[in-house]
């Protein structure tokens, strides 16, 4: 009997492979389409649970699953889980554990050191995780009718600032906020040539997968700005931007979000050239007309 050899082409990482599976999806069976998309939509159920299960869960016969494995380059199947398992030392721990983490904290000299590090990780990560996704997201964006710009929970702040800093030089810009449950109307303005950019991270937000269909629906382009290649609104997206949530405290940082998207307006802004410097002026005169700022001498 011949033994089977590890393709060296499988994808070693979980990132890597979701792209694998994106890039060979369109010419794969059926049922391997069916049970790549259940690896793709539920990827925290692959370390936990057993093949059998997954497969009922999937919808298709657990050998279905070796023969997808196999199509990847890996050996069998659990060669394809050991990449999902890897991967669980990226998903967040809940809110609680790490707080009782925080209160343990004896120094703040070192804590204060050991968080700041973790921050300017996560900036550095910036460039290597979007050095190629920067420009694509740039041009869609400076080429659509409208921006919708939307993030619920956590995700409001970096989202609300994507919204603030490109008003200031394009009009056509509108923040989906869902407020007094008024969601549902506001998803009813998205039209074709539109771009929706959505903003989540971990653990994500009901409204923000309804924001990606109802984009999807009005034939709008979604661009999303989020902390992994799998996430549930990434699936959908034309353009994806990453940002690290790693956090010393209890709740993941929003921090590198944040950066991400002074980053991205400030590419918006020199594509767009002089005629956005003059809007910025016209907007910074009128706040000061108005007395929006605080006049000190």
């Amino acid at each position: 009997m011949t033994a089977k050899h590890h393709d060296p082409a499988a994808p070693p990482d979980l990132e890597s492979l979701i792209e694998r599976i994106q890039r060979d999806f369109p010419g794969m069976s059926t049922q391997f389409q069916v049970a790549a998309r259940y690896l793709m939509d539920f990827p925290a159920e692959v370390p936990i649970a057993s093949m059998r299960q997954i497969a009922i869960q999937a919808g298709v016969q657990p050998a279905t699953l070796v023969r997808l494995a196999q199509s990847l380059g890996y050996d069998g199947w659990n060669a394809l889980k050991g990449v999902f398992i890897q991967s669980l030392r990226r998903t967040p721990k809940r809110y609680a554990e790490q707080a009782r983490h925080v209160i343990r904290s004896k120094n703040p000299r070192e804590v204060l050191s050991i968080a700041v590090a973790t921050q300017t990780g996560n900036l550095r990560l910036l460039e290597e995780l979007n050095r190629d996704r920067l420009a694509p997201a740039v041009s869609l964006l400076s080429k659509s009718r409208h921006v919708h710009v939307a993030g619920f929970r956590a995700s409001f702040g970096p989202a609300y600032t994507m919204h603030y800093l490109y008003r200031l030089f394009r009009a056509s810009v509108s923040m989906l906020r869902g407020d007094a449950g008024s969601l549902e109307m506001e998803l009813r303005s998205m039209h074709k040539d539109d771009v929706v950019v959505i903003v989540g991270f971990a653990p994500y937000s009901n409204e923000s997968l309804r924001v990606v269909q109802a984009a999807r629906q009005a034939g709008a382009h979604v661009i999303a700005l989020c902390d992994s290649i799998v996430s549930p609104i990434a699936h959908e997206a034309d353009c994806i931007l990453l940002f690290p949530t790693e956090s010393t405290s209890f709740f993941p940082s929003s921090a590198a979000a944040v950066a991400l998207v002074e980053i991205l307006v400030e590419r918006l802004l020199a594509k767009a050239g002089k005629h956005a410097v003059e809007g910025i002026k016209i907007a910074e005169d009128q706040l000061h007309q108005t007395g929006a700022y605080l006049n000190i001498k």
